[in-house]
């Protein structure tokens, strides 16, 4: 049968790889801009709509919910007569990179009249926004499967390949995107760049359809007459496969993102190898398509064997993970990853294979497998990741997703009609029913090796740990980790200053009477207490994102008060969504205690644009007083947005009033300070004494040359920097804005 595309001059053979060298580079640069897309679009809308696991969840579902509609009308369009495949591929990716171009403008003029809206609003304003570009993208594999299909006449090697190339790309752009796309262009620059690649693609592909013949189609391609399963049950097992594989992503990312500290790149990098582990299984069950065209005992067997060891690699991934860093660095643990997703990920077209005849209604059906898949997966990162993780532990969950990949493998073998157990099949079987026995061995100690890392010492336990689905906290005894970063002591004595409590009791010395104070993040509760401790103090809000820590407060009695403070109120919810929610809350007083400047979605709490936030919610003379945890940019940033501004040790005061550094003023209030009815200073004693007159120093200003040599600086000349002296110290340093996203992409 003759299979050539005739160019000019030049005969290529469409079965030869030299003639599907140029569609499969197409599909790969095709998923290249799309993870970009998602990657920098979820930023975005988490930027404007808050980061808190309600917007999260929304954002991520209503993006792989726009997928799944895609792919319906992908294959719909991929039935219908007369139409041109490739020429309508390549319209679709010239419609995406328009889209692309415009699509940040777009999120920001629209979140002008919406941000702060209802969970469901923002659910309804995020699908509205997101529809059409991630529709468009989920039709393309059903067009370009029906466009190979018709001509190769094997499903599962057509849909392997190009699920394959199209994933390395994706994976590539994750990999990229870590490494130096996101710091060098930020999100404005990655998003002209996928577009741009868009836009190649699109016109690459109509230009293609003018320049060769139409490709001769296989003679028997509408008579495909070998067994197959049922669609729908096909369709049920996509489904189910992609809940496990995205449930154990959101487990893997829990782990992952609590060992390296939250960092920006480790998402992406942890990302990309799944997507590379994915792409390679895909890649790697072309070859059995092809050999196994009529043999569904055979496909059903490699889909029965795939799932079950893909179930046990990816349950024991996390033991792996904890085992590993007390050695070495977390870095080559990605190749766990890489294993069980390679494994999961070649269920699909195996099961495209098993379900899809190789007609011209492929394309129409490979879109219902991959809606199916899509909403399987969308289940599972929700279901897990929303639902479960808030009542289970991480152990428990995994137990239950290694059952679930136990049947779902069972279910594939019972389809085969054999009753023959074959080695591979019982070797996952082992492995499961083992990992189910073992498990609590297995994960014992877990978040103490992730936690210390090289310093852990076999037996070290945890005083407390809370996971919920807003994250992990860890308590060593009285010190907090917040997602493995130190995140504050239980401690409000003064005398004993652990966590650097003396910038929270500067409070009197930058504002006279700050009777409405704000504060963002809550952690242990010592900073709050110190504040609503303060007499000048009416009422306090509080914002904190996990709940997690409230019983923890509860628990222990020097803060525990604070949550029957009548003048406290607490609420759940991201700091910059609630800000955003209410627009007409004014504050004398705003606090943010904020964590490193290089954990992920940190900037969203540091940028110019955010200060501008804080900025229109401060009464007149009122304050914004927060950490920058010594980033050099976060300063230049505060001190060029406001025209007032004092550093006190890695804090930065800033307002758009002149702050006066009031030394009686912070005098008279530390001598009388009490918590709970304990006075904070015993002034009858010398050293105590001795120690009030340091903290004093925190309102002498002094001019600054460099930054204090330790974070507590109570005895360095350079404790207190005036705004001049900072402007001067880090001219020419970048200020920290939503689009550059600070350092998050540079530590």
């Amino acid at each position: 049968m003759s299979t050539a595309i005739q160019t000019q001059g030049e005969g290529l053979s469409l079965t030869t790889p030299k003639g599907l060298q140029v569609y499969y580079l197409l599909f790969f640069l095709s998923g290249f801009p799309a993870l970009l897309y998602q990657i920098v679009w979820q930023r975005a809308l988490f930027t404007l709509y808050g980061v808190n696991i309600e917007s999260v969840t929304i954002i991520v579902t209503v993006f792989m919910l726009g997928l799944g509609l895609g792919s319906l009308g992908g294959g719909w369009l991929s039935a219908r007569p007369g139409i041109h495949l490739l020429r309508a591929f390549g319209a679709i990716e010239i419609s995406i990179g328009t889209f692309g171009f415009a699509s940040l403008w777009i999120f920001h003029r629209v979140a002008a009249f919406t941000s702060g809206a209802s969970v469901v609003a923002t659910g309804l304003i995020a699908f509205a926004l997101l529809l059409v570009p991630t529709m468009l993208m989920g039709s393309t594999l059903p067009l370009l499967v029906e466009h190979f299909v018709r001509r190769t006449g094997n499903v599962g090697e057509t849909v392997g390949t190009l699920y394959s190339v199209n994933t390395f790309g994706s994976a590539t752009a994750c990999l990229f995107a870590a490494l130096f796309i996101m710091r060098l262009l930020g999100e404005s620059g990655s998003v002209r760049l996928a577009a741009l690649l868009n836009l190649t693609v699109g016109i690459t592909a109509m230009l293609l359809c003018d320049l060769v013949s139409r490709m001769a189609e296989l003679p028997d391609a509408n008579e495909d007459h070998r067994e197959r399963i049922p669609l729908w049950i096909g369709m049920m097992l996509a489904a189910a496969v992609g809940f496990i594989a995205l449930a154990y992503e959101i487990i893997w990312y829990r782990l992952y993102s609590f060992t390296s500290g939250s960092t920006a790149p480790c998402f992406a990098q942890l990302l990309a190898f799944y997507l590379f582990g994915v792409a390679y299984g895909s890649l790697a069950v072309r070859d059995f398509c092809r050999k196994a065209t009529n043999n569904l005992k055979s496909t059903l067997h490699a889909a029965s064997n795939v799932v079950i060891l893909g179930a046990a690699a990816a349950f024991l991934l996390g033991p792996l993970l904890a085992r590993s860093v007390v050695h070495v660095n977390f870095g080559p643990t990605f190749v766990f990853v890489f294993v069980a997703a390679a494994l999961l990920g070649a269920a699909f077209p195996l099961l495209s294979h098993a379900a899809v005849g190789a007609d011209q209604q492929a394309g129409r059906r490979v879109s219902l497998l991959y809606l199916s898949n899509i909403v399987g997966s969308t289940a599972g990162s929700f279901v897990v990741g929303f639902v479960i993780l808030d009542h289970w532990s991480t152990r428990a969950t995994s137990v239950f997703l290694l059952i679930l990949g136990l049947l779902i493998a069972c279910a594939l073998a019972a389809l085969t009609k054999e009753f023959r157990i074959k080695s591979a099949f019982a070797a996952g079987c082992v492995a499961c029913l083992a990992g189910i026995i073992f498990s609590h061995s297995l994960f014992s100690h877990l978040y103490e090796r992730l936690l210390f890392k090289g310093s852990y010492r076999p037996g070290t336990s945890l005083t407390q740990l809370v996971e919920n689905k807003s994250g992990v906290i860890a308590i060593d005894g009285d010190t907090v980790y917040g997602g493995c970063i130190y995140d504050g002591h239980f401690n409000v004595d003064l005398l004993h200053d652990s966590n650097g409590l003396f910038r929270a009791f500067a409070l009197p010395a930058l504002h006279p009477a700050p009777q409405h104070v704000l504060i963002i993040g809550l952690s242990s509760g010592s900073w709050a207490q110190v504040v609503a401790n303060y007499p000048a103090v009416k009422d306090m809000t509080i914002v904190e994102i996990n709940p997690g820590y409230l019983p923890l407060i509860a628990e222990h009695s020097n803060v525990s008060s604070l949550l029957h403070n009548p003048k406290v109120h607490i609420v759940t919810d991201d700091g910059r969504r609630w800000l955003t929610s209410h627009p007409d809350r004014r504050f004398d007083f705003v606090l943010l205690n904020m964590t490193y400047y290089w954990r992920a979605n940190s900037s969203n709490l540091l940028s110019a644009d955010f200060l501008r936030l804080v900025r229109a919610h401060l009464n007149p003379g009122g304050v914004f007083f927060y950490n920058t945890t010594w980033s050099d940019e976060v300063q230049a940033t505060g001190a060029n947005v406001f025209p007032y501004a004092w550093r006190i040790a890695n804090f930065l005061a800033v307002s758009d009033s002149s702050i006066i550094l009031n030394k009686e003023r912070l005098r008279d209030a530390l001598r009388d300070y009490a918590i709970d009815g304990r006075k904070v200073f015993d002034l009858t004693d010398p050293k105590q004494t001795a120690y009030f007159e340091k903290i004093l120093r925190v309102a002498e200003p002094s001019q600054a040359e460099s930054r204090p040599p330790d974070e507590l600086g109570i005895d360095s000349s350079t404790l207190v920097e005036s705004r001049e002296s900072m402007l001067n110290r880090l001219k020419g340093v970048r200020l920290t804005t939503d689009d550059n996203m600070g350092q998050e992409w540079r530590h």
